[in-house]
């Protein structure tokens, strides 16, 4: 990015709704004939929560912190717990509360509006077309798909839903943080100068473990503790580190091409040998333009901890945050924290008809965090051309699974479930 080239300000706080808006036109929707939903917001908006562990129900309750009018009317989840805990916290009838692996079909189904989904990540594309199919706008978490299969079905459907005019929201909160928003605007106008390195940071203790209870198929105990097993999470890669990821991304203007990193898993299986994930990755990712960004993460105690971003320029070097005052990419105030702005934001551009979009950044970062783990795997250099196009499905026939089903991976003999080896792994097959 030189002098020349280098996004002002101004341009940069307008370049959310433009992106959305030239996506809109290029799919051949005229903006002006799609009609207001809920114009000026002269009624609710009702709402179906789609997974309602701890993440959903918190999103849930963000969007009832944040918006007026809005009302979570039905809930579903793979658990009768969780549904029935979610219906209880958010005065759901029991004819609106649904569980099961095919429970989102009924929700979606209801007299809704918008869908929030945050059931395990693996789930989410299948949940996400199946909302815009039925003409729901939608606010996903993260990430938003955990393989290539994944990132491809999410491109087809931001496609429909921009040419549906639907609005699109994505967990990735840091895009809703005034600090960040600033701090982005301040690396584009030249802060730090010409780009010349990017570094990302997700080093922490952990994550939870959830223990099965007795007579569980094996399905029902992956379901239940998601985050170990690729196919439901994508790995801490994916599930966490995703957001520096992203923040680079939005820094750079741009995916990287290709990567290549190392990684293992000797202490978390130590700990909880019926896992199958990395407890670190480090990866080097490169721009269209050479640059590097370094990335690292980790879930290993009593170690060097840090989440955060890093840009080096020819000018200087920071984070990416800065204080200030600016508004956010469609003018609005930054009213609330960035969990519940997010939300803020995507009913406001729901209500007033203004392009809404998101779906877009959280594929491309989706598939940037499964492109860095592609390599730990793996060992090697892997392309982002070849990995959008050959990447390994992870669960195929997920549409189709029940608690019956065989999961993607089972557990040997001794209840260890396989892991990647780095220089045997294939990500492509």
């Amino acid at each position: 990015m030189n002098t020349d080239t280098r996004t002002s300000r101004r341009r940069f706080l307008q370049q959310t709704t433009a992106t959305a808006a030239g996506a809109a036109l290029a799919a051949g929707l005229n903006l002006s004939l799609v009609p207001a939903v809920h114009a000026q917001g002269d009624d609710v908006l009702k709402i179906a929560l789609i997974g309602c562990g701890g993440r959903g129900k918190g999103a849930a309750q963000n969007n009832l912190n944040a918006c007026e009018r809005t009302k979570i009317v039905a809930v579903a989840d793979a658990f009768e717990r969780n549904a029935k805990e979610a219906a209880e916290m958010f005065k759901v009838p029991a004819d609106k509360t649904f569980w099961g692996l095919d429970a989102y079909k009924k929700a979606i189904a209801a007299d809704i509006d918008l869908v929030i989904t945050a059931a395990p990540p693996g789930f989410r594309p299948l949940h996400y077309k199946a909302a815009i199919e039925a003409g729901k706008h939608v606010f996903m978490e993260k990430p938003c798909c955990v393989d290539a299969p994944g990132y491809r079905s999410l491109v087809e459907t931001n496609q429909l839903a921009d040419k549906k005019g639907l609005k699109v929201g994505v967990g990735l909160q840091r895009r809703h943080n005034k600090q960040y928003v600033n701090g982005i605007a301040q690396i584009h106008d030249g802060k730090f100068g010409d780009l010349i390195l990017l570094q990302a940071y997700w080093n922490g203790d952990g994550i939870w473990w959830r223990d099965a209870e007795e007579g569980w198929s094996e399905m029902r105990k992956q379901v239940h503790n998601w985050y170990h097993y690729c196919w439901l999470s994508g790995d801490n890669i994916c599930e966490q580190h995703i957001h520096n990821l992203d923040v680079c991304n939005w820094a750079k203007g741009a995916h990287p091409v290709e990567a290549n990193g190392m990684g293992g898993d000797q202490l978390r299986r130590a700990l909880f040998p019926g896992t199958q994930i990395f407890d670190h990755h480090f990866v080097e990712f490169t721009y269209p333009d050479g640059m590097k960004m370094y990335s690292q993460c980790r879930h290993v105690r009593n170690c060097f901890n840090r989440v955060d971003e890093y840009t080096y320029g020819t000018k200087g070097h920071g984070n990416m945050r800065a204080d200030g005052d600016v508004k956010d990419a469609h003018g609005l105030d930054f009213k609330y924290g960035d969990f519940d702005q997010e939300h803020y934001t995507l009913v406001e551009a729901i209500r007033r008809n203004l392009p809404y979009s998101e779906g877009h950044y959280g594929a491309t970062s989706s598939m940037t965090a499964i492109l860095g783990r592609m390599a730990t795997y793996s060992g090697n250099i892997v392309k982002w051309d070849e990995a959008v196009e050959k990447g390994k499905c992870e669960a195929p026939g997920m549409e189709n699974f029940t608690w019956d089903s065989t999961p993607p991976v089972v557990p040997d003999q001794d209840g260890i479930y396989p892991g990647a080896i780095p220089g045997i792994y294939n990500p492509f097959a």
